[in-house]
């Protein structure tokens, strides 16, 4: 069976986005299917991770064509603008204010929209004439599945559309200066993807549940965790270690997460002593600007990027991994990718999030650690207190159940099993 994936992300761009389908694509062979990938030749990726193109499996064919990108061209104008480690600048100049219009109102749905036709062009003649079985279109960038939609009305092939993230609710969405007609255009497009793919993928329930009046064969498929190879023993830190991996922007600033740390420092000397942030990643000006408000910047160690099996390394060294979700309107269905690498570190999880969300119930189901709501103040420092204790008597770990249903292997086996189904 051969799958032609869509993909802007592939190494060698590093981050988040390049996970799900690289991990498909390097266990689907094994599963009777052979993915060919169609990315993009000359993408400038924010985040580059060359260690990821040795995860390629040997002899896969990958297809590429030249984007034309207009964000290059929007950041030569913006060097003199404050950027934040999120999408969106939140006290952009005049200037920035203009761009971040032009950004959300004449790109739709984002700014890879011209690599659409081009596609359709180079694809259409591709799958003309080499036997293609089924093609799959991941996104965000939502745009890809533009070309899926054009493609499905040109050849009349099988579909799957791929949501890593959700379209109109992402948690950005709410943020972006869009006028009303262009929130209208994205809700119409989103709506036409959902109705004229054959099939749709997500990653959690709740984005299952919002699509299901527009197609009812959605399949959920989560995210995972791969197999790491490491010969080396790995200690844990001896500071007590709280250790965050990812971007950390405005909405994940969670002010009760430092208040709370401040207060049992400034109560606890011993505690003081011991405590270290680890941050790895792209860190906001305000969440930098809310550590030293708490006085805790002398606490932190901050690492911009590293790879990826470096960033294994330092989740199973921490004490305790913290999970922080974004504080935004759809945040009950935000089920951030790490979690499931946390869950293979098998140390203690400590999330800011929904307590009745996706994410809370994959932590609950598992055992693997402490989810606090937004705002549960109390709640939090009780939380760290103890696992703080645990830590000084030398007792803290965890005991993860039900964790391997979300290895990659057994993720892609559900993934080809969909597939195999399609052409029975």
């Amino acid at each position: 069976m051969n799958v032609l994936i869509i993909t802007y992300y592939f190494p060698p761009s590093g981050g988040s986005g390049v996970q799900r389908w690289l991990k498909f694509i390097k266990y689907l062979p094994k599963e009777g299917v052979n993915p060919i990938v169609y990315t993009v030749k000359n993408a400038k990726y924010p985040i580059i991770d060359t260690s990821l193109e040795e995860e390629i499996p040997n002899g896969i064919e990958i297809l590429k064509q030249p984007i034309f990108e207009p964000n290059n061209l929007f950041a030569a104008f913006e060097k003199k603008e404050k950027q934040g480690a999120g999408f969106l600048n939140k006290t952009p100049s005049f200037f920035g204010k203009i761009l971040q219009y032009i950004r959300a109102n004449y790109f739709i749905p984002d700014a890879r929209k011209f690599w659409i036709k081009p596609s359709v062009k180079y694809l259409s003649n591709y799958i003309n004439n080499n036997n293609i079985d089924t093609i799959i279109t991941t996104g965000p960038p939502h745009s890809l599945h533009l070309i899926g939609l054009a493609l499905k009305k040109k050849t009349n092939i099988n579909w799957i559309a791929d949501f890593r993230d959700p379209w109109t609710d992402i948690d950005y969405f709410h943020q972006l200066p869009l006028t009303k007609k262009s929130i209208n255009k994205h809700h119409q497009l989103e709506q036409k993807v959902l109705k004229n793919a054959n099939h749709i993928l997500v990653v959690g329930k709740t984005m299952k549940d919002k699509y299901l009046p527009y197609n009812k064969n959605i399949k959920v498929i989560t995210n995972g965790f791969d197999t790491f190879k490491n010969k080396n023993k790995i200690d844990l830190d001896k500071k007590f270690s709280l250790l965050h991996i990812g971007m950390l922007n405005s909405d994940r600033n969670h002010t009760i997460l430092w208040k709370v740390l401040n207060e049992i420092s400034k109560n606890n000397t011993e505690f003081k002593k011991d405590l270290q942030i680890k941050l790895i990643g792209k860190i906001s000006d305000d969440t930098f600007e809310s550590i030293k408000k708490y006085d805790l910047y002398d606490f932190v160690k901050h690492l911009n990027y590293i790879n990826h099996n470096e960033v294994i390394v330092h989740q199973k060294a921490a004490q305790v991994l913290v999970l922080l979700v974004n504080n935004v309107p759809s945040a009950k269905g935000i089920i951030t990718g790490k979690i499931f690498e946390y869950l293979q570190a098998k140390r203690p999880i400590l999330a800011i999030a929904p307590t009745q969300g996706d994410l809370s119930e994959i932590i609950e189901n598992t055992k693997s650690g402490f989810v606090i709501d937004f705002d549960d103040e109390k709640k939090l420092k009780k939380t760290i207190l103890e696992l703080y204790q645990s830590y000084k008597n030398n007792t803290l770990a965890i005991q993860s159940i039900n964790i391997e249903q979300y290895h990659r292997k057994e993720l892609t086996k559900k993934l080809a099993n969909l597939l195999n189904s399609i052409h029975q």
